[in-house]
């Protein structure tokens, strides 16, 4: 058995995928799937609040945390000296994301001394399977780790089959609306996949900001809007953002009626075993016709012209 601590909700998901939730003793804040987990104690928090805040605040607030080099989360040092974790997980990819990986190491280094720490890059679909071999080296279950990812690779595998051949819609994976971002990372592979093109974004690079003005121009057939960390009813609570701009009511999605509210937290921002699931909605959703997959309004939903879901 060993104690660990897991600072990032995607690691949280794998290693409960390995059947290591037992040995969790503390998540993040931002942590919380499966249900299993909901209970543990909560060893980071948020520094910003984005529950009352718009898209454009939460974006303002996290942006000049950035260029002031200001933690946006907190690591409750204390808790960690208490539990005294044998394996810390955290990440170093994104600042935004969950907390730096030289914050937790400045912290274990005094809490919890001799704590094996692994700090986790998932910045593509193959670097997904990489994190499930490592942590389940880590924890001694490799063979387990090695029976999961062959699993989510069939399952992929399925996908590509029936997609194969289908014509591939051009689609547009918004990750923040105001200002509006396209999903990097693993989205666009993760588009192709599903039998569609990404647009605006390069496979395995970051996520970045664009205009309104280049959205227009590349006239996307399918629109998916994933605001990193929303579900759906959060997003939806944005949405008026993309009717006041007039080049998005002009886009071919838009008039063709493929605009998709997704729930981004759960199955696209974050890169575990839930993003094959993410792949597999997807899929449905840009080729109904090939993959029969029932899809709760909870986890999609489609916007109708006039922004208003359907």
């Amino acid at each position: 058995m060993v104690r660990i601590c897991s600072l990032l909700p995607s690691a949280t998901e794998i290693l409960c995928a390995l059947g290591l939730g037992d040995q969790i003793v503390a998540v993040s804040h931002e942590c919380d799937y499966p249900l299993e987990i909901l209970g543990l104690p909560k060893i980071t928090k948020s520094l910003v609040d984005p529950s009352s805040l718009s898209s454009a605040e939460i974006n303002a607030l996290v942006t000049e945390s950035i260029e002031s080099a200001l933690p946006l989360y907190q690591l409750d040092a204390e808790l960690l000296r208490i539990l005294r974790p044998e394996l810390i997980v955290t990440q170093d990819l994104c600042l935004v994301c969950a907390v730096e990986g030289g914050q937790v190491r400045q912290a274990a280094s005094t809490c919890s001394p001799g704590a094996q720490l692994i700090s986790l890059h998932i910045g593509s679909v193959d670097d997904l399977w990489q994190a499930i071999q490592t942590l389940g080296e880590a924890t001694c279950v490799p063979n387990s780790a090695g029976d999961l990812v062959t699993k989510l690779k069939v399952r992929l595998d399925l996908v590509r089959r029936a997609v194969d051949g289908a014509n591939r819609a051009r689609v547009l994976c918004l990750e923040w609306l105001d200002p509006p971002w396209i999903a990097g990372h693993w989205m666009p592979r993760a588009v192709e996949i599903a039998g569609g093109q990404a647009l605006l974004a390069d496979a395995d690079t970051p996520s970045r900001r664009v205009t309104w003005g280049e959205i227009a121009a590349a006239r996307p057939d399918a629109v998916i809007v994933m605001p990193c960390g929303f579900d759906v009813e959060r997003t939806l609570r944005e949405v008026h953002v993309l009717n006041a701009v007039p080049e998005f009511a002009q886009l071919p999605a838009v008039q063709q009626g493929h605009v998709h509210v997704v729930d981004g937290s759960a199955y696209f921002n974050r890169a575990g075993p839930r993003l094959v699931d993410g792949i597999e909605i997807l899929a449905g959703l840009l080729h109904p016709d090939l993959v029969s997959r029932t899809v709760d309004r909870r986890v999609a939903i489609e916007l109708g012209s006039s922004g208003v879901p359907i």
